[in-house]
């Protein structure tokens, strides 16, 4: 599945990111098509003679989160883009499943995160660990058989590797799907009727603009799957 285009200009490309999809090409990559191949695939053999670091890709998604990533067309806009999300000027916003219900509905999540120092791909809450802030709010709660959930919009402040997966896992309530962080037997289970990491990106805001998508298809099936409480 390729990326859908969402808005693009001279100086912006903003594309909605399939789930599956890797962001970075590298030596694991190799035979996958990642965004970075395919943003450069669509370039014009005029455009692909000016090299262009990471064919201007300025933030990630994780492979398997969906949703809105903004690509910069120039060395300019790009430099623009890398000072305004270190200033944390850019504003994203993403939904996401929870196991168990989140009280209270909205807040604010303040803790330091670092690399796991036991597993060095994995990251988890640490004291000494980098400033991390999350902003939530529940936008409806689930149940499926005796299991609850909650469906979350979050607005990270900051942006940590995993900083949402992690988070909510520290406060107990581990993302539906989620094999790094809820556990291999909890994720075994939520993949029997969700078939991945229930995370999307699903606006960013920038410049005063905001770009926005909706829900995937396989998200809202899932959300489809539940009762509303």
């Amino acid at each position: 599945m390729e990326p859908k285009i969402i808005f693009e200009d001279k100086d912006l490309l903003v594309v909605d990111k399939p789930a599956g999809m890797i962001v970075n090409r590298a030596q694991t990559t190799k035979g996958r098509l990642t965004l970075q191949d395919w943003l450069r695939e669509r370039k014009t053999q005029n455009e692909k003679s000016k090299t262009l670091d990471r064919e201007g890709i300025v933030h990630r998604l994780d492979k398997e989160t969906s949703g809105v990533l903004v690509v910069a067309k120039s060395e300019p806009v790009m430099k623009i883009l890398q000072e305004q999300f270190k200033s944390r000027l850019v504003k994203k916003t993403y939904w996401c499943l929870v196991h168990g219900l989140v009280v209270p509905r909205e807040g604010r999540i303040n803790l330091p995160i670092s690399r796991n120092p036991f597993n060095r791909q994995r990251f988890g809450v640490f004291i000494g660990g980098r400033e991390a802030e999350t902003d939530y709010q529940v936008l409806r709660y689930y149940h499926r058989g005796l299991e609850k959930f909650s469906l979350v919009e979050v607005k990270p402040k900051t942006g940590r590797t995993h900083q949402i997966r992690v988070h909510f896992k520290s406060l107990g309530f581990p993302l539906v799907a989620d094999e790094w962080y809820a556990g291999r037997k909890t994720s075994k289970k939520d993949r029997v009727w969700c078939p991945r990491l229930f995370l999307q990106a699903m606006a960013i805001e920038l410049n005063q603009r905001v770009f926005r998508t909706n829900l995937a298809v396989d998200l809202q099936r899932v959300l489809d799957k539940l009762t509303k409480d």
